[in-house]
């Protein structure tokens, strides 16, 4: 009996295995060659965007030439059943997807390389059986994919010149795609090159990227991040105890060195810099150095908002440096985090001041010490060790390098500066600010502090407040003293701060910070120093601020009780605030656009043009950033968001119809009486349902619609026909009266 069943079974899957396809094979050569160009671009985008983002994963070198075997080969055998291969596809498609499951395991921190490859994957396996349009249609899907994903690994602009060959092949590739949906025959070269214009296809090319940037240059560049699964490398082993207390240098990573080369001890003595590491990362700097740095990129940085990425802060100044002295095992907290999460919580100090959310992700270029960059405020860390290390200042150190191709992300609730709360701040310090922030050696405290009076006597006005104190000096120092490039060394037991103020009136910007920390303390003010980098340049058309080692420098921080920490910056030539998140790069494309239309500009009329734009382009700014953080918040924000822009939307209706409304009747008190009245008639009827043709004269028109209508509306479309005809071909003056009482009568109801 089981037999028996088994066999009609068995039968029906025979029988279905030699029924031929039930769809005709995609005979087009063109179209399966520029298919497979389409999705090789595809493939290479993907490798060179991971390779931009430092994590280069090499496919194209195996999958480009394999899957142009495999189409050769499905094209040779396009009209045959191919069972065996397709089982075999099959097998390997499933092992693909085993092994991205278990990568999506291993590397659970961003799986878009591991996607990446799996489509690659599937892709080289699916060209060795493409007999249809169909199955080509997927292919096409395929490496527009792989082109989203290699958008959202790209950093630079690497990426642009593949995004215009995928552009330039996607336009060929889909009029031949429905030319085979229509049945039209395409398959020789010849018949290409009919139907494709190469004349036609290069206009509709350029038409398209043109609307594209125009596109692309005005929409808005919205703050990212309204998710919590960030970017960050894969997990760094680290063997051994974390000794928190050193900076590893690149290089040999030993332990301790300090980074830029001096003679003498490490805060003393004549030497010269290091032309590739900034001499300020580590826990004593020597500030008698000279010489420049070579610019080089080190990383790149994607931000809600530009900001001073900070590395760390000293506490003590040696007379010719710095040096963070609380730096024993006793002073750094060591940091673990779970074995299934990147997640550090870090400690944040209690503010008065309104916070704001801010997400960075840092991409490191360049080798890098083990001293981690990041924004104010920094509360929580997803980087790829098991520990890191914070300092009594409230530096991050890792326990390895911070190597190339190191991913990590920081979320600071950065501090506004608001300038009325800060004014009254006081001086009830803490004992351990009063102890670590107010030293000044003995030597010149008397001296620098009567300097510092002078100035602050001379204010116009008188200061109040220390806020204000700290504003006038960082100008001062900024106005009154100079840069000095050729700067001799300051001999050994020369002070810096003196020789600054009192010998050379000037100095090396880092100098300028220094000076201004020295003379605030020297006052009863609380501050410090802080070494980090400047956001660096904006690049607009991929979102990241690219950051190079001559961006780094050090500022002052001042401290205001139950505010916190705020920075100064008094290095001529810079901003006395450092950027922070009151800015934005929101119309970052269009903002370079104007510069450019603007260089071509008379200065007045681009500096008044430069003010209106950006008052625009900041109200449009802050009304989006608000929209796009309510989408933040969950249902109840996703909520309030959209009751929100339906009454924008009904406002912005609103005044759309007023200003139309105000237009309209511009234009109709413009024209002559008859006219008006005459053009405002037929507008009422054509509303009613009682539309006129063109091939209509007045006369006919009225007398079509006016058995239709009550006598008293009847005769008043005669009236105002008659009196419009009389003008207009007989020049003769309407009665003013007349057709407006015969209009009125027209707007009346009828009972």
């Amino acid at each position: 009996m089981s037999n028996q069943l088994r066999l009609p079974l068995l039968a029906r899957i025979q029988q279905r295995l030699d029924r031929p396809p039930t769809e005709a094979p995609e005979d087009s050569i063109a179209f399966r060659i520029l298919v497979q160009a389409l999705v090789t671009v595809g493939i290479i985008a993907t490798d060179v965007a991971a390779a931009d983002a430092v994590q280069a994963i090499g496919v194209s070198f195996w999958a480009v030439p394999l899957s142009f075997v495999g189409a050769a080969w499905s094209w040779s055998r396009r009209r045959q059943r191919n069972i065996a291969v397709k089982f075999c596809i099959a097998i390997a498609m499933l092992l693909a997807l085993a092994i991205f499951l278990m990568r999506i395991v291993a590397e659970r921190n961003d799986t878009r390389i591991a996607l990446a490859e799996l489509l690659i994957q599937l892709q080289v396996f699916h060209s060795f059986d493409l007999p249809r349009r169909k199955d080509l249609g997927y292919s096409m899907i395929i490496g527009l994919i792989l082109l989203g994903v290699a958008a959202t690994l790209s950093q630079t602009l690497v990426f642009a010149p593949l995004l215009l060959l995928f552009l330039a092949i996607a336009l060929p590739v889909l009029i031949l795609d429905y030319r085979s949906r229509l049945g039209l025959a395409s398959g020789s070269w010849q018949q290409v090159r009919v139907n494709l214009s190469l004349r036609r296809l290069a206009a509709v090319l350029l038409m398209t990227i043109a609307l594209g940037l125009v596109i692309f240059a005005s929409l808005p560049r919205l703050p990212g991040y309204q998710v919590r699964t960030f970017p960050i490398s894969a997990t760094i082993p680290f063997q051994g105890r974390f000794n928190g207390r050193t900076v590893i240098t690149p290089g040999e990573g030993q332990q301790g060195q300090t980074t830029g080369g001096t003679s003498g001890t490490a805060t003393t003595g004549p030497g010269e810099v290091d032309d590739r590491n900034y001499y300020g990362f580590n826990t004593q700097i020597n500030q008698n150095l000279r010489g420049n740095l070579t610019p080089a990129v080190v990383m790149r940085v994607r931000s809600q908002s530009p900001g001073f990425w900070r590395v760390l802060a000293f506490d003590r100044y040696t007379g010719q440096g710095w040096e963070v002295s609380r730096n024993d095992d006793s002073d750094l907290k060591t940091l673990d985090r779970s074995s299934w999460s990147f997640r550090f919580s870090l400690p944040v100090e209690v503010t008065l001041s309104r916070t704001q959310e801010v997400i960075q992700t840092y991409t490191i270029v360049a080798d890098m010490p083990n001293l981690i960059p990041v924004l104010f405020a920094a509360e929580e860390l997803y980087f790829p060790t098991e520990q890191v290390a914070i300092d009594s200042e409230g530096g991050l150190r890792s326990p390895v390098v911070l190597a190339e191709g190191v991913t990590y992300t920081v979320v600071s609730q950065v501090p506004y500066r608001d300038r009325t709360q800060l004014r009254q701040a006081t001086r009830n310090y803490a004992p351990y600010i009063r102890d670590a922030y107010l030293n000044v050696p003995a030597e010149i405290r008397n001296r620098v502090r009567q300097r510092t009076e002078e100035i602050l006597a001379r204010s116009p006005s008188p200061l109040t407040n220390d806020y204000e104190r700290v504003l006038y000096l960082a100008q001062y120092l900024k106005q009154n003293y100079q840069l000095l490039p050729e700067l001799p060394f300051f001999g050994a037991d020369e002070d810096m701060v003196e020789a600054f103020l009192f010998r050379y009136e000037g100095g090396y910007p880092d100098h300028f910070s220094t000076v201004l920390t020295v003379m605030l303390r020297s006052i009863g003010i609380a501050s410090r120093l802080v070494a980090g980098f400047a956001p660096g340049e904006f690049n607009p058309f991929t979102g990241y601020y690219v950051v190079r080692n001559t961006d780094a420098f050090a500022m002052t921080e001042v401290y205001f009780p139950k505010y916190g920490w705020f920075a100064f910056n008094p290095i001529p030539g810079q901003e006395v605030l450092p950027p922070s998140v009151e800015e934005v790069e929101t119309f970052g494309v269009l903002r370079q656009v104007w510069n450019w239309v603007a260089g071509w500009l008379p200065s007045p009329i681009a500096g008044w043009l430069n003010g209106l734009f950006g008052a625009i382009a900041r109200s449009i700014g802050s009304v989006l950033g608000w929209i796009a953080a309510r989408f933040g918040q969950g249902w109840v924000g996703l909520l309030l968001n959209l009751v929100g822009l339906i009454v924008v939307a009904f406002l912005g209706w609103l005044g759309w119809s007023g200003w139309r409304q105000w237009r309209d009747r511009r234009w109709l008190a413009r024209l002559p009486m008859a006219e008006s009245i005459y053009v405002q008639m037929v507008r009422r009827l054509t509303a009613q349902g009682w539309p006129k043709h063109n091939a209509q004269t007045p006369i006919e028109y009225a007398q079509s619609i006016q058995p239709h209508h009550p006598p008293q509306k009847a005769d008043a479309i005669a009236v105002i026909t008659q009196a419009y005809v009389d003008w207009r071909y007989g020049k003769q003056p309407p009665n003013p009266d007349a057709l407006l009482q015969a209009l009125q009568q027209l707007r009346r109801r009828s009972v």
